[in-house]
């Protein structure tokens, strides 16, 4: 079955992200009328779109079968996928991250920094993340009662978090900030480097994201040669000097493995935490509810983690013939994950259009599944958490301040502004 036009413009356009309500509705009836079906917008590939929870676990769980690095691991024009193999040597990737590799490459380039990131080494950094979290909140309390909670607390204290894991000098957070919005929000003309709109994806802005990236790499190339020099304990240092197969990283993998952790490693949890303060604030009862009991902080975590769902979607190659909730799917085929529609799927989550800090269970798709699963979900979930349980120790009381706004981004995005009045001890 062929998506109905309008319904395959609205699912890729950033504006429609940015407004919320036409994507969520044009996923909704996607679910129940073409769960599976094939979307062919002008100037794009024809690609499936996934919209349906268990059928967003099933390609996730077959890695063999579904291949991130086949075609570009994001939505793209034909002309976009045209420049981008123009610019590097035929693949269709302007960075290699573990986004874009499949296994053996993959498992190889992931092991490197995954004991970095898992719960009982991030214990550690627990105390550090507190202290952080606490300047933030003092900063919040010092602006009076009113701040953009969004720019003045969400954006900034999950970059300083991540830039003292990778071993980035505090006076370069603003730099790597500004970076990372003028990558994901490429659509944006708030934050994009041009101030155009543009359509943003990798086609229309390929230029302009080709020279945020190589601003990136000239970065990180410095970050190399010091870390090869003077290792530390920082991620940069396993980067700089690790060895995949017996063998250094190679240029592109090691700049593309710092972009992401710099830019994946802070963004999508701003998004989130913006995100839950911004339901909190229009919705009193639930800040209430939250703040009478603690013990509700994982939920609440966890529901903003799903109702955000920062990234909006993956694509996915399939590597043979195979079936998927019943449709034939052709070698080669292009798949887009749709985590939104999945983590508003009415036969998972009850009331999925409503934001409950108590749901349980809570099977968000936010993260992925699988051997792609993101590498950073503990720590995320860890500064999501601390933030809360310091912040609700004296914030009395949150309301809107004016109208929040969401970044217009089609693949990673969530609120840039969130304005808000608020009475703090």
């Amino acid at each position: 079955m062929k998506i109905p036009s309008d319904v395959a413009a609205t699912i890729i356009d950033p504006r429609a992200y940015a407004a919320g309500k036409p994507v969520d509705d044009a996923f909704a009836w996607l679910r129940k009328e073409a769960p599976l079906a094939v979307a062919e917008p002008d100037g794009y590939d024809p690609f499936w779109v996934v919209t349906r929870h268990a059928d967003i676990l099933d390609v996730e769980r077959q890695n063999e079968l579904f291949h991130n690095g086949d075609r570009s691991a994001t939505l793209t024009t034909i002309e976009g996928d045209r420049k981008v193999r123009a610019m590097m040597g035929g693949s269709p990737h302007l960075v290699r991250s573990l986004v874009q590799m499949d296994n053996p490459d993959h498992m190889g380039y992931r092991r490197l920094t995954q004991g970095a990131f898992v719960p009982q080494n991030l214990r550690k950094l627990e105390d550090r993340i507190r202290e952080i979290a606490n300047g933030f909140i003092d900063h919040m309390a010092a602006m009076g009662e009113r701040c953009d909670f969004a720019r003045d607390v969400a954006f900034l204290y999950p970059l300083q978090v991540i830039m003292e894991v990778l071993g980035v000098p505090e006076s370069d957070e603003p730099r790597m900030l500004k970076l990372t919005q003028e990558l994901f929000g490429a659509a944006d003309p708030e934050l994009n480097r041009t101030g155009a709109e543009t359509t943003g994806d990798v086609g229309s802005g390929v230029d302009t994201i080709q020279s945020v990236v190589m601003d990136f790499m000239t970065y990180f190339a410095g970050i190399t040669e010091d870390r090869r020099a003077r290792p530390r304990d920082d991620i940069a240092s396993i980067i700089a000097n690790g060895e995949v197969a017996g063998q250094p990283l190679g240029h592109l993998e090691a700049m593309s493995y710092y972009i992401i952790v710099a830019t994946a490693g802070h963004d999508t949890t701003s998004s989130t935490t913006a995100g839950a303060m911004w339901e909190m604030a229009r919705n009193p009862e639930v800040f209430s509810r939250v703040k009478a009991n603690p013990a509700l902080i994982p939920g609440l975590v966890e529901e903003s983690i799903r109702w955000v769902t920062p990234v909006k979607h993956f694509m996915r190659t399939a590597t043979a013939d195979a079936e998927l909730a019943g449709r034939k799917i052709a070698k080669g085929d292009w798949l887009m994950l749709s985590y939104p529609s999945g983590n508003r799927d009415e036969a998972v989550f009850t009331d999925p259009f409503v934001f409950d800090p108590e749901r349980t269970p809570n099977k968000h798709v936010a993260f992925g599944y699988g051997a792609h699963v993101c590498l950073g979900q503990h720590l995320a979930r860890m500064e999501m958490r601390v933030l809360w349980e310091e912040l609700f120790k004296r914030l009395e009381a949150i309301e809107l301040d004016g109208e929040p706004k969401n970044m217009t981004a089609s693949f990673v995005c969530g609120p840039k502004s969130v304005p808000v009045r608020f009475k703090m001890n």
